[in-house]
């Protein structure tokens, strides 16, 4: 009998989940699918070239040849550059798209059915639009054979390398699916990102929150524009024709953002004073260029445009360079910055030197720079919320620190009324009594054993009464050598008895005041809560209270007569105590 081998459903759905981040991975940074193999050649355009001109010389041999698989440069000066790519066998005769990846930001004239063709990243009238690449679906009508001549025609943007691919056209829907999954992950990472700190911006009041929300908006934009992601399949026809202008302003703008997002985040003015100047003035700098760039007065364009390369990368560097300094010094966000910006300073590196010739085989580049891009904004999410909380750490315990006595670690005078308003006036009426508490002979302790020794016993009496007391039970120091406790639940006759409790407890710590065995006391006066009460008419009749138990003898309790429902009677009820 076949014995069937079943797999655990949770080791299938890991795998599946692996297998799935793996693809989305390895597919968006650009791997390359089984393609047509091919050939290329090129040579700079020059006036008085016709289609037929160049293709007569290719075939005469007279062209450069290149590998169109590995990323090459055309230069696109005035007149342009001529390219011819030849499928080679075996040949397909199936549907077939060739791809220019990445995507110029210029204009590529295809001759190949039978009018030329303009590829452009922001022409909304073709029918095949590349998703990250150009792409041409080639005639039916052409023989598998025939070369494909195109022409990159001038432009004003740096002419970037690119590679060429001939591809099924069902290996290129593929690919463009897996790419507009890939992308689109990144670019909502990115935009979530914006929307939270914007969120945080608001409700903090945090400028921080900003900086950081326009930076990731600017560098999103960035990467929408080079892709080609905000004109297929975002469809803005809006910046059609403007790519150029919004590129330039966006590439600056992030620098701005980035240079004032960083000098708040990393607290330069802490950790590294010196580096602040010179980056406010690159974000000054980059907001001037952004201006200069709109002007439309060819002068200042002209300026702009030569300006900012140079710029770009000093401010890269100052950066990185002030990251470092602050790092070195203690700042735990610079270590986040550096996390998040390093491998993007990496990747634009790399990119650079793709640009005038170098690795033209890491292809993956430009997708790169997007997953970059998310990756750096989640790293610097986390800091800023590493930031958030190590700032709520530091005002609670700056909070702690006013709202209780330096001395007994009771609440202080201030915060303690504070607190007994607020529960004074919140609930249904319930009884609520109050305990003024005066240390008896304390004068006298100062006067003999000097004022270390009234400390300590400051201190010892505030944690044997916070000991006594409920938790809920608010305790506080009134000043010099007077506590006050407000016990919410409590009627007047209970609050007799947990007064004559502390008064005993305290006692009972048999703190010597001088050498004739006298012993530090307590005298306490107990008010409960009337209608119409505040906290200062309660600790008013707590007070009298008190003060008719220091003259009853001391070491003793006394409740305000008014406290108790009776008719006639003393003023006041005294509980005396009696000592061990």
């Amino acid at each position: 009998m076949e014995r069937l081998v079943t797999m655990p459903t949770s080791i299938r759905s890991r795998r599946s989940w692996c297998g799935f981040v793996l693809g989305l991975f390895w597919f968006g940074l650009g791997v390359a699918h089984a393609a047509t193999p091919l050939n290329g050649a090129w040579r700079e355009a020059h006036a008085g070239d016709t289609p037929q001109s160049v293709l007569h010389e290719y075939h005469a041999g007279l062209l450069k040849s290149f590998d169109p698989s590995l990323l090459q440069r055309f230069p696109q000066n005035s007149t342009g550059s001529w390219v011819v790519i030849t499928p080679q066998p075996p040949w397909d005769n199936t549907a077939r798209v060739l791809t220019i990846y990445p995507p110029t930001l210029g204009t590529v004239t295809v001759f190949g059915g039978d009018q030329p063709e303009t590829l452009a990243l922001d022409d909304f009238s073709a029918s095949t639009h590349g998703h990250g690449r150009l792409a041409w679906q080639l005639p039916a009508s052409m023989a598998a054979s025939a070369p494909i001549l195109l022409k990159f025609e001038p432009s004003q943007t740096l002419s970037a390398p690119v590679r060429f691919h001939l591809e099924s056209w069902n290996e290129y829907i593929r690919a463009d699916a897996q790419w507009l999954v890939f992308a689109s992950a990144c670019f909502a990472v990115m935009l979530a990102m914006v929307l939270m700190a914007l969120c945080f911006a608001l409700m903090l009041r945090d400028v921080t929150y900003a900086w950081y929300a326009g930076y990731i908006l600017c560098y999103a934009l960035i990467q929408g524009i080079q892709t080609g992601f905000v004109f297929h399949p975002m469809e803005w026809e809006l910046l059609s024709g403007t790519a150029l202008l919004a590129g330039s302003a966006a590439v600056a703008l992030s620098v701005a953002f980035a240079s004032l997002f960083m000098m708040r985040f990393c607290e330069l003015q802490s950790y590294a004073p010196l580096l602040r100047v010179p980056i406010m003035a690159l974000a000054v700098g980059m907001i001037q260029l952004v201006l200069m760039r709109s002007s439309r007065i060819p002068l200042l364009v002209e300026v702009a445009q030569i300006l900012l390369n140079p710029l770009l990368m000093i401010g890269a560097a100052l950066l990185l360079v002030a990251a470092i300094v602050a790092a070195a010094r203690g700042s735990r966000q610079a270590w986040f910055f550096l996390a998040g910006w390093t491998p993007l300073l990496l990747l634009t590196a790399l990119t650079s030197a793709q640009v005038g010739g170098a690795l033209p085989q890491l292809d993956w580049l430009n997708d790169a720079s997007l997953a970059g891009g998310a990756f750096e904004a989640v790293v610097l999410s986390i800091g800023l919320a590493d930031r958030a909380l190590r700032l709520r750490h530091d005002r609670d315990i700056v909070r702690v620190l006013a709202d209780h006595d330096a001395l007994t670690n009771v609440l202080n005078r201030r915060a303690w009324t504070e607190r007994a308003s607020a529960l004074l006036s919140s609930g249904p009426p319930r009884p609520i009594a109050l305990l003024f508490l005066d240390l008896d002979h304390f004068k006298l302790l100062n006067d003999r054993q000097g004022h270390n020794a009234g400390d300590r016993a400051l201190v010892a009496v505030a944690k044997a009464l916070a000991t006594e007391l409920r938790p809920a039970d608010l305790l506080g120091r009134y000043g010099g050598e007077e506590f006050v406790a407000l016990l919410d639940g409590i009627p007047a006759q209970q609050a007799l008895q947990v007064a004559t409790r502390l008064c005993r407890r305290v006692h009972r710590l048999e703190i010597p005041v001088s050498e004739d065995s006298l012993l530090l006391s307590v005298s306490i006066g107990v008010a409960a809560r009337r209608e119409g009460d505040d906290v200062e008419s309660l600790v008013d009749r707590a007070d009298q209270a008190m003060y008719d138990a220091k003259l009853g003898g001391r070491n003793r309790v006394s409740l305000h007569v008014g406290s108790v429902q009776a008719p006639a009677g003393p003023r006041l009820h005294v509980v005396e105590t009696r000592e061990r």
